[in-house]
């Protein structure tokens, strides 16, 4: 069992990492850490000295002071060395760093001294270290006109807003997901090995894109998935973690559920469930009265339930937050709802009669590669 703590907990990057290193409970032990801890010497100490690993992710990103910036990610370095070197403790520090180290701004500056800080740390007290210099990360929830230009895309374009470019260049992006699977295989190595390294660690990029490129993109997803229902076409797996980057800032409880279109005549109904750009699998089923199926989520399917019979409730509830969201479907007036990644959901058949589901999901189920974690909503 390896003990892990992030600074940044609760950041971006921290988040999903601390969701991924839950999906591995039987390996990594999650040390919790809170911002606060930084202005409590009695907490950090606690902090550091029960971490086999520390993450140092914390920092400010943007600023208008850019001072300001620069001594706040500087003091938060130092304030981890002190501690750890008052504790006598020398956890594999891991310390996110950026593509901008060599570039004149303050954010640059501040992540390569940081850095620099934490080798001189490490060859002084025999520890190990990785300073991990990052390309452009991406990927559900960042925070707009902070985090990425995604997210600033993708939220304006999901909130009827036009979003613009301020420089058109070929960027380098990684997924937020295979960000945090490198950063833990390099923590596994480093344990594993049981060697003192300190390391300078390049981060590989998943992919480059022009930003009018992407922003191309985004506009189709939004012309074809938020005005018509329909699935766009996705090549390959980097466009499928765009798309569903894209579709976390869609507000789900104002958007959802979707009525489908009926086109009747003498014979009956007939209704469209899906357009599709890419394959998958559909499936249907059954349910009685009062129960209720699911109780997990995934972490890069999409998924469609479609409500054709009786009455349903759908919870939705993003991992690590407490609050949920019910949608209701009536088979009456046919509809559906799209799930979210990192979603943990449910449906319940809240009628008196049989509930009759069908279920689209981009890929075919696959049981040891299941891509499902039980969790209640």
């Amino acid at each position: 069992m390896i003990k892990i703590g992030i600074t940044g907990q609760s950041g971006f990057i921290g988040t999903h990492l601390f969701n991924m290193l839950g999906l591995q409970a039987s390996k990594f032990e999650r040390i919790l850490f809170f911002d606060s801890y930084f202005d409590n010497h009695e907490l950090l100490s606690s902090f550091v000295k029960k971490c086999d690993a520390i993450i140092h992710l914390a920092a400010v990103n943007r600023h208008p002071d850019s001072s300001y910036l620069y001594k706040t990610n500087i003091r938060l370095v130092k304030n981890l060395i002190a501690v750890m070197e008052k504790e006598n403790v020398k956890p594999h520090v891991l310390y996110t760093s950026s593509i901008q180290e060599d570039l004149d701004n303050d954010y640059g500056k501040s992540k390569k001294v940081g850095r620099e800080l934490f080798e001189k740390w490490a060859t002084k007290n025999n520890a190990s270290f990785t300073g991990m210099i990052l390309p452009n990360v991406f990927g559900p929830y960042g925070q707009p006109n902070y985090n990425s230009f995604i997210a600033t895309f993708c939220y304006k374009l999901t909130h009827d807003e036009c979003p613009k470019i301020l420089e058109d260049k070929k960027v380098s992006l990684i997924y937020i997901g295979s960000l945090c699977q490198q950063i833990i295989t390099k923590i596994e190595e480093v344990k594993n090995l049981g060697l003192k390294k300190i390391e300078r660690y390049n981060i590989p990029y998943d992919f480059q894109k022009k930003v009018s490129d992407i922003l191309e993109l985004f506009i189709v997803f939004k012309n074809q998935y938020v005005d018509c229902g329909i699935i766009p076409k996705m090549i390959d797996v980097s466009e499928i973690n765009l798309f569903n980057t894209f579709r976390s800032y869609i507000d789900y409880s104002s958007f959802f559920p979707r009525k489908l279109v009926p086109n009747a005549d003498s014979r009956g109904s007939f209704f469209e469930i899906i357009k599709l750009g890419i394959g998958g699998q559909i499936s249907f089923s059954t349910t009685v009265s009062g129960v209720t199926r699911g109780n997990h989520f995934h972490t890069r399917k999409i998924e469609r339930f479609t409500v054709i019979q009786g009455k349903a409730k759908i919870q939705l509830r993003r991992i690590s937050c407490q609050d949920s969201i019910s949608l209701y479907l009536d088979g009456n007036e046919p509809s559906y709802v799209d799930i979210p990644i990192w979603n943990t959901h449910n449906i319940t058949n809240i009628g008196e009669d049989e509930l009759l589901s069908i279920f689209w999901i981009n890929e075919w189920y696959h049981e040891d590669d299941s891509d499902t974690y039980f969790e209640s909503v």
